[in-house]
């Protein structure tokens, strides 16, 4: 008992305008016309071409669950005579008669609906969930939902899209899955596995087009106006004109069908005509990914430009085949913003569209989010802050619940060499008497003791050493600062004073860019307790010529561009005179040595 074991011709009643679709066998073959058939389809139905010998019997044994259905099938097509079927007529084979299937949910993130029939009110989809044919599917924003077809085939629903399980049919009891899925709205991603069955079937409707396909990975994206593109990745994709099943199969005026090989998209616009293949947009370039995110507050993610990118289109996933997708997002460059996700490994994938809105080739980029425990806040130095050698230290704040700190200083910001590394520190803290002159970047982690760890006996706390098991926070961004010396203090003898009249001038050496700090206070107090004059001064020298007659002690600080200060130079005596004098010039003074004062 022969049946035809060619592909059979469906009949699409959606109204649409284009078909992108697997013809044949993707080695050049191309779909075979059916004969006219003496009625119209009625819903979804395969219309099967009778070959010589073919019988209903046959026929439902091949089509639907068992051969004793072929009555369904003869009261359907109303043919006379079960076992003498015309060759080249169509047996019209309807789809509901075949072995239903379900898919399965694998994953769902965020608000996902499923409404199983038309008019039942939409409910929650959990993971593990069955889903049954004529389910609709809506994914709301930020959300997401992958669903495994009986066969193996992966779907993967983005953010704001709906889709309905239109048909999950068997071909005969134990034949190849007939998956039919109709999309109104977003974008979805499929794997469809090799398999040598070679009536298999999986169909993504849009509007606009249809896909089908064999072995192959591919996405299908509508765009607000009506547009739909398709951008194929691996396996092969036909396109065609649907308008052809408007036309009928004969008409010599339908479009021919072109193949998408793979690396290929193309665009169909709003009207329905097919824009010509063309080659993907390379992977943009991810190697400056960090291997490490720690910011709490905002997932942000940058890629360099790429040349004939129109947007970028990212995803951030828990699995490298992106099954468990939990951000998605459209951007207009490769600034990649989302809301922070939990700690953990993830993987990033990032498309360039193109002018038409086709995704290119996608890169694929590992990473990990760890922001627990929180890094300790910076104390001092305040950022480009400059250090005494020999007496600087290094402050952060404490952090509830953490058992030590780890703090680092390097000479470069990418910390390649650290040239101290505190790892077990009880107190955010770290002298640096011994750090040399130079400039330098710090950095402080916190890090907790995980459970079951006890500390080693023997190893102190606060050292570095294997004092039980820590689990690491981030680090702190790095922060600059700089060590160097403080400038010298002046001696007595670098102070030149030209003293004992009425103005007196005091000058020191001096290195340029430094400024000064001068006080003034009567000869007998040395501790400077009673200071007459504290000024500071943008020059190495100072002049006075209204103090009142009188001794006086001086003493100057060098204030260094750095910010660092010396201590004060000794004080040194000057003398300021009255102004009144001998005969012979020389200043009068008081029976203690004192200048008379002018009256």
């Amino acid at each position: 008992m022969a049946t035809n074991t060619g592909r059979p011709r469906w009949a699409l009643r959606a109204s649409a305008a284009l078909t992108l679709g697997f013809l044949g066998s993707l080695a050049g073959t191309s779909a075979q016309a059916a004969p006219p058939a003496a009625t119209t389809p009625q819903g979804d139905e395969i219309a099967h071409t009778v070959q010589e010998g073919d019988t209903l019997e046959g026929l439902a044994k091949a089509y639907l669950a068992a051969p004793r259905q072929w009555p369904l099938l003869q009261a359907r097509n109303k043919v006379s005579n079960p076992r003498r079927l015309v060759p080249g007529s169509v047996v019209w084979i309807p789809v509901r008669l075949q072995p239903a299937e379900s898919a399965t949910v694998e994953f769902v993130h965020g608000t996902v609906t499923a409404q199983a029939r038309a008019g039942d009110a939409p409910a929650p989809v959990t993971q593990g969930g069955k889903l049954e044919e004529g389910t609709a599917l809506q994914v709301g924003p930020d959300a997401f939902v992958s669903v495994k077809l009986a066969d193996g085939t992966v779907v993967r629903v983005q953010a704001q899209s709906e889709l309905l399980l239109r048909q999950l049919r068997r071909r005969g009891r134990a034949g190849s899955l007939q998956s039919v899925l109709e999309m109104r709205s977003g974008a979805v991603e499929s794997s469809v596995p090799p398999n040598a069955e070679a009536f298999r079937r999986f169909e993504l409707r849009t509007p606009l087009a249809v896909t089908s396909v064999r072995g192959t990975r591919f996405g299908v994206a509508m765009g607000e106006s009506g547009q739909t593109t398709a951008s194929v990745l691996s396996g092969s994709v036909a396109v065609q004109s649907r308008q052809q099943e408007s036309t009928g199969p004969s008409n010599p005026s339908a479009a021919a069908a072109s193949m998408l090989a793979p690396g290929q998209g193309l665009a169909v616009a709003a009207d329905g005509s097919v824009g010509a293949p063309r080659p993907l947009l390379a992977a943009p370039d991810t190697s400056g990914v960090p291997a490490m995110l720690s910011d709490a507050g905002i997932l942000a993610i940058n890629v360099p430009p790429l040349p004939g990118a129109a947007r970028y289109q990212a995803q951030v996933a828990q699995d490298a085949d992106f099954t468990q997708v939990l951000r998605h997002g459209s951007f207009a460059d490769g600034q990649l913003r989302w809301k922070a996700v939990e700690d953990g490994r993830y993987y990033l994938s990032v498309r360039a569209l193109d002018d038409a809105g086709i995704p290119g080739v996608p890169a694929v980029q590992p990473f990990v989010v760890k922001t627990r425990p929180v890094a300790p806040l910076y104390q001092q130095p305040a950022p480009g802050a400059v250090l005494a050698n020999g007496t600087g230290e290094l402050r952060c704040t404490q952090v509830p619940g953490v058992a030590w700190y780890r703090l680092q200083v390097a000479r470069d910001a990418q910390f390649t060499q650290p040239v101290l590394d505190e790892q077990r520190l009880t107190e955010c803290r770290l002298p640096l008497n011994t750090l040399p002159v130079g400039n330098y970047f710090w950095r402080a982690a916190s890090l907790l003791q995980l459970p079951h760890s006890p500390v080693t006996p023997g190893s102190p706390a606060g050292q570095s050493g294997t004092a039980g098991q820590a689990d690491q926070g981030p680090f702190a961004p790095p922060q600059p600062f700089t060590v160097a010396d403080r400038p010298a203090t002046l001696s007595p003898q670098s102070l030149q004073a030209q003293d004992g009249d009425t103005t007196v001038r005091v000058h020191w050496p001096a290195q340029p860019g430094q400024r000064f700090r001068l006080q003034l206070a009567p000869a007998n107090d040395l501790a400077f307790d009673k200071v007459v004059l504290d000024t500071q001064l943008d020059a190495p020298a100072w002049t006075a010529s209204n103090l009142p007659a009188g001794d006086y002690l001086v003493r100057i600080q060098v204030l260094d561009p750095t910010g660092l200060q010396s201590d004060f130079s000794p004080p040194r005596q000057i003398r300021v005179g009255s102004g009144i004098s001998t005969g012979s010039g020389l200043p009068v003074s008081t029976s203690n040595g004192q200048p008379v004062a002018r009256p």
